[in-house]
């Protein structure tokens, strides 16, 4: 068999086994196999550095037993409801998992255990101003999303918390420009006040 030939035979599997690796998990085929739960509650106002958020996460009781034995992981982010997305194409969402946009902060990543667990997050200052909430995914022993979980419904109008990001001024820089204005008004005042005396005399 010619040496091009099997090149090509080569180059044609090795593409095989890199589509099928990096093939793309789509949201809508996940079962919402976890139960996940916020400590914000619906319409509350967080801010950012400032205050925390309890995540629980469980498998969902109802299923039959041995449901979760291919779980490894469990991923929780802070997404982005609806109200938040609109005319925000990099806040986009998407089916395919790899190019969604929903879930931009991730919360922690921890050992999948069939009882659930619980993590207290402090929102990070970096956290911009939106309407959020909060949503697991179950990871295999590969890192993909197998299943999820989120504390919105289907179509993330429920259970929403907002969150107000720093501005990017701070209080004291905003003392110190007032001070530093009225220092400078009461200088030219004496220079004026000074000036006229020295020109009556």
């Amino acid at each position: 068999m010619p040496a091009s030939l099997l090149h090509q035979i080569a180059t044609f599997l090795l593409l095989l086994c890199f589509l099928r690796t990096s093939s793309a998990v789509l949201f809508s085929s996940l079962h919402q196999d976890l139960i996940v739960t916020a400590s914000p509650r619906p319409g509350q106002v967080l801010y950012a550095g400032v205050d925390q958020i309890r995540v629980s996460w469980a498998l969902n009781g109802s299923l039959p037993a041995g449901a979760g034995a291919a779980y490894a992981k469990v991923k929780i982010s802070l997404c982005y409801a609806p109200v938040s997305q609109v005319d925000r194409r990099w806040r986009k969402t998407r089916d395919d998992l790899k190019k969604d946009k929903t879930c931009q902060f991730k919360i922690t990543t921890t050992p999948y255990a069939s009882v659930g667990g619980s993590y207290d997050y402090a929102v990070e200052r970096s956290i911009p101003t939106a309407t959020y909430f909060v949503r697991a995914y179950a990871l295999d022993s590969s890192d993909v999303e197998v299943a999820y979980g989120q504390t919105t419904d289907a179509k993330k109008t429920t259970n929403l918390f907002h969150i107000i990001g720093i501005s990017g001024r701070h209080a004291s820089l905003d003392i110190a420009a007032a001070c530093f204005s009225a220092f400078s008004v009461l200088a030219l005042t004496f220079f004026l006040v000074a000036e006229k005396r020295k020109a009556k005399q």
